[in-house]
């Protein structure tokens, strides 16, 4: 799909489903995320990866189906909330939200400290960014870029029209110092912390096992004072829930980065703590574990290995052919 093609499909998606009636659109969502899952594609095997870990040892593949399952069903259904989140109006979405923890984090900022929510993929992100938005706290979040390209603005100018402020992740000017101006000057960064992107970074202890996190929250907290809040968020039935848990204090230490290691290391047993708690609302369908970083560099290093033989093979094939000619 070209880069015009993917952006007229999602400015459709975004239309129709705005306009076709609710039960009828969580229904389709619903189908497709049964499909995926008896395919058993490329998201389902990731999501399943991952999950085993919160099964732990004693888990079985029918208890990782049935969890898995109900993953891909959270997981679109955040899809479809997000393409009918603009079209919601606000007295449905208050009403459908439930809140616990919001005080302390409004407190915070009234009083002129930032504060830094530390989210995982959880839930929908989208709606809580929203939701904060209705009670009248202003948020700036980053995006990872897209491609295409315009498939990015897209998701950018929907964030914006949700009333936050959105930076790119990567690719753009000034995005870390934007942040920290934002906590200074008292306000609310909302940052996904379960899942390292850019490949910088640490890696803590996580369910067990080595995981690779985001320093950026530990940093931005140490760097500006601002309250680091983990954020978890899940559904229930027809209700959005979101939890903002106690501030995780900036570790001490001798060292700048064992502050931030040791601080991202707290902040990782918070979520996991929040994961395990509701695991069919973990939208993780990407790489988070060191041993799976691993294996996905030796399958990238064999592929090209293979694809460096193959041309290899081909062009000593045209030369022979040129010279037999």
């Amino acid at each position: 799909m070209d880069e015009r093609t993917a952006d007229l499909a999602y400015a459709a998606g975004w239309a129709m489903l705005r306009r076709s009636p609710d039960r009828a659109g969580r229904a389709l969502f619903r189908q497709l995320a049964d499909r995926s899952w008896r395919a058993r594609d490329g998201g389902t095997r990731g999501l399943e990866r991952n999950l085993r870990r919160l099964l732990g040892p004693g888990g079985t593949d029918a208890q990782l189906r049935a969890l898995s399952k109900a993953g891909m069903r959270s997981y679109m259904r955040y899809f479809y909330e997000m393409f009918r989140l603009p079209a919601m109006e606000r007295e449905y979405v208050l009403a459908h939200t439930r809140a616990t923890g919001v005080d302390v984090l409004q407190e915070h900022v009234s009083a002129g400290r930032g504060v830094v929510a530390a989210l995982p993929h959880m839930g929908n992100w989208d709606h809580a960014g929203a939701w904060i938005t209705m009670q009248g706290t202003p948020l700036t979040t980053v995006a990872q870029r897209l491609d295409p390209e315009s498939l990015f603005r897209r998701f950018t100018a929907y964030r914006e029209s949700l009333g936050m402020e959105v930076l790119p992740l990567t690719g753009g000017s000034g995005t870390v110092g934007t942040l920290a101006r934002r906590l200074r000057e008292g306000g609310l960064v909302c940052l996904l912390a379960d899942r390292d992107i850019n490949g910088t970074g640490l890696e803590v202890d996580f369910f067990g096992e080595k995981a690779r996190m985001p320093s950026g929250p530990a940093a931005l907290a140490l760097n500006t004072g601002a309250a680091l809040m983990p954020v978890s968020l899940w559904y229930d039935g027809p209700y959005w829930n979101i939890r903002v848990h106690e501030e995780v204090p900036v570790a001490p230490g001798l060292s700048r980065s064992h502050r931030i290691h040791d601080t991202t290391q707290a902040l990782a047993r918070v979520l996991e703590g929040a994961i395990a708690e509701h695991p069919e609302d973990w939208h993780m369908l990407q790489t988070v574990f060191s041993a799976d970083h691993d294996e996905d560099r030796a399958r990238r290093r064999e592929q090209e290995y293979r694809a460096l033989v193959h041309t290899l093979e081909r062009d000593r094939g045209r030369e022979y052919a040129g010279r037999s000619g």
